[in-house]
């Protein structure tokens, strides 16, 4: 895939601070390449399978160019390690369990599908389905 999609949090229909150190540990293991200055890492996973990833702000980060099952299984991760929620912009709002659907704002939650998947082949389908 070749948009950007958003790992963030809500609380209150508000976004929220992501554990940026929690995101660090998660990806780490998986970074081919890197620069501090710009907070990005190259990740890529023993499938082959490679994202750019921006740590935007303490609300968001985002993953460019990304495919393939071993990215989408590191997003699963990322998401439970979090209590994130994929932004997929023009598709679904990711979530990881069905009670995260009122922590969304308005907008999210109403205008765009929401779906609940668990697994990088769930979060996988979710995205080619919309």
């Amino acid at each position: 895939m070749s948009f950007d999609i958003f790992v963030c949090r809500f609380e209150n229909s508000e976004p929220a601070t992501l554990d940026m150190r929690a995101a660090y540990e998660v990806l780490d293991p998986y970074a081919v390449g890197r620069d501090p200055e710009t907070d990005f890492l190259l990740v890529s996973t023993a499938e082959g399978d490679e994202a750019g990833v921006y740590f935007n702000n303490p609300t968001g980060i985002t993953f460019n160019r990304c495919g393939g099952g071993g990215i989408m299984d590191l997003l699963a991760v990322l998401l439970r390690r979090l209590g994130a929620v994929l932004v997929v912009p023009g598709g679904p709002t990711v979530i990881q369990r069905d009670e995260d659907r009122e922590l969304l704002p308005a907008s999210l939650r109403d205008e765009w599908p929401v779906v609940v998947a668990r697994t990088g082949a769930e979060i996988d389908r979710a995205i080619r389905a919309s």
